[in-house]
């Protein structure tokens, strides 16, 4: 397939494409056929949009990043999407986000809980890690966090995507110490904001060790 909305390869027969209905992001999402003017998917039911929605493809594109094309459901049958593109598709970078920071308090709140308050491991402008105590969460979790970043505060919605947790015990019996990893999406300002604290602090550091 050589068209200029769907790339080559892209849409390839059996390969797996990210589908995007503005509200998730589903992963593995397989091709059954495609040309240059549409595309059959196969999802699960509770997936399937409807008809005469916008939606948008998501495959990779090499090292240089992966390829977005805005689609248009013409029409579905039971677990079976049929699309067509609404325009070329568009370039999105894949960016190597700088990580760094650690010992900054941050505050997780969710619905109906009491806000816990713990320390950042380490931060970057899509992902943090971070520990608490005595929290109760689970992988896929969503929350708020408000991270303090000497003088400025970011706040963002989080997934968690990885929870560890273990009980101290030496010397005595403790609180349980909870891992959270988590992603999130930034505004282009808190983006900056996270950016231009990491690289102070890591100059900071590399300043302090030389």
């Amino acid at each position: 397939m050589t068209s200029d909305l769907f790339p080559a390869g892209f849409l390839a027969e059996g390969s797996r494409i990210e589908f995007d209905n503005g509200e998730e992001r589903i992963p593995g999402i397989r091709v059954l056929r495609a040309s240059d003017k549409a595309a059959t998917l196969s999802m699960a039911l509770d997936d399937v949009p409807p008809a005469g929605a916008t939606v948008t493809l998501r495959g990779p594109a090499g090292p240089r990043g992966r390829y977005a094309v805005r689609c248009s459901v013409t029409s579905t049958d039971e677990n079976r999407v049929e699309l067509r593109p609404l325009g070329p598709p568009e370039l999105e970078q894949l960016r190597h986000y700088v990580r760094g920071g650690g010992g900054e308090s941050v505050v997780l709140a969710r619905p109906g809980e009491r806000e816990a308050i713990g320390w950042v491991h380490d931060i970057s402008e899509s992902s943090i890690r971070a520990h608490f105590t005595d929290v109760d969460l689970r992988p896929g979790a969503e929350m708020t966090l408000r991270v303090q970043l000497a003088e400025d505060v970011v706040e963002f919605t989080a997934l968690a995507t990885k929870v560890s947790a273990i009980r101290q015990r030496v010397p005595v019996r403790g609180p349980l110490i909870v891992e959270l990893v988590a992603v999130f999406e930034q505004d282009e300002r808190q983006a900056k904001m996270i950016r231009r604290y990491v690289l102070r602090q890591q100059v900071a550091r590399a300043r302090d060790t030389a």
